[in-house]
């Protein structure tokens, strides 16, 4: 059956501008609430096929979104990887022992050794599979190396990503070694979440915006088309969607076998249509704060269809659905995407 959502990233007509949303499984949802509690904390509901499952389809049932996106972290590669990751009440995700030298990124769990350890993602998408309604496409992610790498690093979230930088200043091939190694993992753990069904990959490059240009693109954008490469040798017809926070002044160096390119909502939906939209298909980019008033939601998606006229285009928030929005308000973004953009 054709699915909607993976003819859209394919660039193919179809007969409404597709939607979802980014975190669309999160703690604006009271049923993922419930089902969290259960699970006791956040890693233990990323280890548990089932509840992970049952996460993934609420959005699908409950706000009506196009597609699924599976429900893990991008931290659980790093983990896997040998780094000991807690989620701290109020602080977020924290590794204990962040890389310090050569020595902690040699001691790294590598290759498919690292990638065989995520099975219970793998799990975790079988089950999906077998319930999403075949008219749904299922999404599956990963961070980017150099996002992934910030955690690694700095140990916790960041304003100032000085220890990465530094590195990046004073030991380039270190961190080329380390960003080489987590690139191994991420393609071979890409792979594995195609092989268990999933229909499109995203590619989050959450810290984009932390490099300035000419090291955002040989420390992160190389190695992102390096993913995008291995994947559509292996499978070509998987769609593959990059989406790289905060980079809308770069985007006349973009290059790259994929098809979709993520739009956040700081870059006007215009620029990322005169610069990429005859090479990708374009996604976003409503801002997410907009999702507290239905006015500015219609305003804003009126906008972005008028920009896109439904072609070549998938809705999305320009970043995560933020927890305290009410759910009413995020199925009134869904509906009207579809709405708005009938042909």
């Amino acid at each position: 059956m054709s699915k909607i959502f993976v003819d859209a990233c394919l660039g193919k007509e179809t007969p409404y501008s597709p939607v979802w949303m980014m975190r669309q499984a999160g703690r604006y949802l009271p049923e993922y609430m419930k089902v969290r509690a259960e699970a006791g904390n956040f890693l233990n509901l990323c280890h548990d096929p089932k509840k992970a499952c049952e996460v993934t389809l609420q959005p699908i049932d409950i706000v009506g979104v196009d597609a699924a996106i599976l429900f893990s972290d991008i931290l659980v590669i790093p983990n896997e990887m040998g780094m000991k990751l807690e989620f701290v009440t109020g602080e977020g995700p924290l590794f204990r022992n962040p890389i310090k030298n050569e020595a902690d990124v040699d001691a790294l769990i590598c290759g498919e050794e690292a990638a065989v350890k995520l099975d219970y993602v793998y799990d975790t998408i079988k089950l999906i599979r077998a319930q999403l309604d075949d008219d749904k496409a299922l999404i599956g992610f990963t961070g980017a190396p150099w996002t992934l790498v910030t955690y690694m690093i700095e140990g916790k979230g960041t304003k100032t990503y000085n220890l990465c930088k530094k590195l990046i200043y004073t030991q380039p091939e270190l961190m080329h070694k380390l960003l080489a190694k987590v690139t191994e993992v991420v393609k071979l753990y890409m792979v594995k979440q195609i092989e268990a069904g999933i229909d499109v990959v995203q590619i989050f490059d959450s810290w984009a915006a932390a490099l300035e240009e000419e090291e955002y693109f040989e420390f992160s954008w190389k190695y992102m088309v390096e993913i995008c490469d291995y994947l559509k040798e292996k499978y070509p017809e998987t769609p593959i969607i990059m989406f790289p926070k905060g980079i809308g002044q770069y985007l006349d160096r973009i290059y790259g076998n994929f098809d979709v390119f993520g739009v956040d909502w700081s870059t006007p939906m215009s620029l990322a249509k005169e610069k990429l939209g005859d090479k990708y298909v374009l996604q976003g980019n409503m801002e997410p704060c907009r999702l507290y008033s239905q006015e500015k939601t219609t305003k804003s998606i009126e906008d972005i269809h008028s920009v896109m006229q439904g072609k070549r285009h998938i809705f999305n928030l320009g970043h995560g659905i933020l927890p305290d929005v009410p759910v009413e308000n995020a199925k009134h973004f869904v509906s009207e995407c579809q709405r708005i953009s009938k042909n």
